[in-house]
């Protein structure tokens, strides 16, 4: 998708963090927003700073999880804005915890609004790109979508499995008109998680480095306009660390505690970090 002035779009996860800067970026480009994330209050803030930008934009009090919310998300797009030309999945949560002391619900809540919600969401609004022979859904997923972590199996869990229904729509859908990407970030700064690890002494490891949100964003855009597949937002040294650990599992375990991620992880629940 080439020109984005005057298309529709509805981010999830939209009130804070990377959803904010992905908001912003799209009402740069002039893309009328529908905006959706449980907190009313900053959703709201968010509204009219993006409608300050010269573009059309509603809010939207959902809970990704609920099929009521979600209809009534893109009813209400479809009625306000009209047609959902580009859909970016970015609401999402992370449990850091010990796997075999995690309560159940870490698993079902996270599974559900990480990775069910997406898929919903997007079957929803593909069968009327297609029609319209135009669209791109963007998932943003993480890192621990393509190399597991230490403690964050839930998180891990519906992240892997974002990236694989990606790849599985970009195979179904190669000769289509609508594109599919998948947007995996690293640790990145000025969003919630990571903010309370650093006001908790738990920095990223030195080889992961970190990155800003208006960069995820900007990937996001031109993931849209692009149709790239999959891009990992991180310092370069991140990259080569995947291929070897995807190429060589047995490896992973060891490369993550060399290279410090596992050292994190335990050091954010020794903190206690929520």
């Amino acid at each position: 998708m080439k020109d984005l002035r005057g298309t529709t779009a509805i981010v999830t996860g939209a009130s804070r963090g990377i959803g904010v800067h992905i908001a912003k970026a799209l009402a740069e480009e002039g893309v009328n927003l529908s905006l959706a994330a449980r907190s009313g209050d900053e959703l709201e803030q968010v509204r009219n700073q993006m409608e300050a930008l010269g573009i059309r934009a509603i809010a939207t009090v959902c809970d990704v999880a609920e099929a009521k919310d979600r209809a009534e998300l893109i009813a209400r797009t479809d009625a306000e804005l009209g047609p959902v030309d580009i859909l970016v999945n970015n609401a999402g949560i992370e449990r850091i915890r010990r796997f075999e002391t995690a309560p159940e619900t870490d698993f079902t809540e996270t599974l559900a609004i990480n990775l069910e919600a997406p898929i919903l969401l997007t079957r929803a609004v593909v069968p009327g790109m297609l029609d319209r022979k135009r669209g791109h859904v963007v998932n943003i997923a993480s890192g621990a979508g393509k190399v597991g972590v230490a403690y964050g199996t839930s998180y891990c869990a519906s992240k892997h499995g974002l990236v694989g229904f990606t790849n599985a729509l970009r195979a179904e859908y190669e000769r289509s008109p609508v594109g599919f990407s998948v947007v995996c970030p690293g640790f990145v700064t000025d969003t919630g998680m990571y903010d309370r690890w650093e006001q908790r002494g738990v920095h990223a490891p030195r080889i992961a480095g970190s990155s800003k949100p208006e960069k995820v964003a900007a990937v996001t855009v031109d993931c849209i306009r692009r149709n790239r597949s999959e891009v990992i937002v991180n310092t370069p040294p991140v990259r080569p660390l995947v291929v070897i650990a995807n190429t060589f599992p047995k490896l992973t375990p060891f490369l993550l505690r060399r290279f410090g991620y596992t050292k994190s992880f335990e050091q954010v629940i020794a903190a206690g970090i929520e």
